[in-house]
């Protein structure tokens, strides 16, 4: 019995885990990548950008025109892309598109627990969107409606990580996610210095 419970819990583990790591990168990336589109698109131009695997990542315009539309470019862009990269997936009928699903869950969870909690510490794009004249109760929308949704596209995923009674985790699926995580690491790192 033990090793059988060892025989299907390594995959698991190794594509929760690698998962685990490219969600929040990839997260830290698309969230970005919403404040730089938008900045680009009214006129505002990037300054500083830090993308660090080990920081939280964060991004400096000057000038910026429309500051309101650049703070909430992160968090409305980086849980959009997402969901539309999964939906193309899954139009597209690719066989992998429940890792992208995973991802625009993961997204639409880590964005919404953000505005939520820094509607209240107000130290990052939080503090942005009350500044230039955001209210409250439009950060805790946001939040009561990217929250739900990411739970809802978790959900059922748990037969495909391994996680139910009966399954196991794809290896292929396992190494692949861990080999793009290495990547990414590997870039961000490579980029930092």
């Amino acid at each position: 019995m033990n090793e059988r419970v060892q025989r299907w819990r390594w995959p698991t583990f190794l594509l929760l885990g690698a998962t685990g790591v490219v969600c929040w990168l990839g997260f830290m990336i698309v969230h970005e990548i919403g404040h730089v589109l938008v900045a680009r698109c009214t006129g505002g131009r990037l300054n500083a950008l830090a993308l660090h695997p080990l920081e939280i990542s964060w991004s400096a315009f000057s000038p910026n025109p429309r500051p309101l539309l650049v703070a909430w470019g992160g968090p409305m862009l980086g849980s959009l892309l997402p969901l539309a990269g999964w939906g193309l997936a899954e139009v597209a009928g690719l066989g992998r598109a429940y890792l992208l699903r995973a991802f625009a869950g993961f997204c639409l969870l880590a964005n919404g627990a953000y505005l939520l909690v820094d509607a209240f510490e107000r130290s990052g794009d939080g503090g942005a969107l009350l500044r230039h004249g955001a209210a409250l109760w439009q950060m805790l929308l946001f939040g009561a409606v990217t929250l739900p949704m990411g739970a809802w596209l978790w959900r059922g995923l748990s037969p495909r990580f391994g996680l139910a009674r009966g399954t196991e985790a794809n290896r292929r699926d396992g190494w692949t996610m861990l080999v793009l995580a290495a990547v990414i690491v590997a870039l961000e790192l490579w980029r930092a210095e």
